[in-house]
């Protein structure tokens, strides 16, 4: 690929162990303490006014959900265009396939317009870094890519930006459970009221990106619209 730095660090254990420690005093005890449940419940809201519909956007014979939990480079992005790609090199017709990307857990972030990665450093808080800057990334990086932003050995320059996949059948949505529980710590940790986070999460989603009931019910719900499985 192109000389751009998409890194992740192998050890997510630090940043994993805060989320979870925060996540924990913002409603999470609660699973395990029922009694006290009342006491930190936060409401949750997806977008998609009637997500099992959403499912109907799905066309053709061959498709195939790509279930990500971590901001993987650009694997999110390519894994669904080789596949849709792919296939149409095969004989099928654009018609004929369909990929839905459920951004999950620590994927939530890609769901999000820049503004919001500007102004909670989403970039640095899964550490993103931006293709240009080669620093955390104040944008996100596959929102409003540049069109020669992306290349590969033997395949010369690759559209992966986001609104280019929705344009070739790729579908995006993302887990409302996710955004709950890291806008609740985003709150906590800027003295903010969560509801308020959340709703600038939810005003911030990119258009065509809807928050489904949680991710781990979209992923289901793909399969039982036909689609096969692949995890980013």
């Amino acid at each position: 690929m192109k000389k751009h730095s998409f890194i992740q660090p192998a050890n997510r254990r630090e940043f994993l162990g805060k989320v979870t420690g925060a996540a924990a005093l913002v409603g999470v005890t609660g699973l395990m303490n029922p009694a006290r449940a009342h006491e930190t419940k936060h409401s949750v809201s997806f977008s998609a006014d009637d997500p099992d519909e959403w499912f109907k956007g799905l066309r053709g014979k061959h498709r195939l959900a790509f279930d990500c939990t971590e901001p993987k480079e650009i694997f999110p992005f390519a894994w669904p265009k080789v596949f849709m790609m792919t296939n149409i090199e095969s004989g099928a017709s654009d018609k004929d396939c369909s990929a839905v990307v459920v951004f999950r857990h620590n994927a939530f972030l890609y769901a999000l317009q820049d503004s919001l990665w500007a102004k909670y450093k989403l970039g640095e808080m899964q550490k993103v870094n931006d293709p240009e800057t080669k620093t955390f990334a104040l944008r996100n990086p596959f929102w409003k890519p540049k069109p020669d932003d992306f290349s590969a050995p033997g395949l010369g320059v690759v559209q992966l930006g986001i609104s280019d996949l929705q344009a070739s059948g790729v579908m995006f949505c993302t887990c409302d459970v996710a955004l709950t529980v890291f806008s609740a710590v985003i709150a906590m940790n800027t003295k903010q009221q969560a509801a308020d986070v959340k709703k600038e999460f939810l005003a911030g989603l990119i258009p065509g990106i809807p928050a489904m009931p949680s991710g781990v019910w979209a992923v289901g719900r793909a399969q039982e619209h036909g689609c096969g499985y692949c995890y980013v």
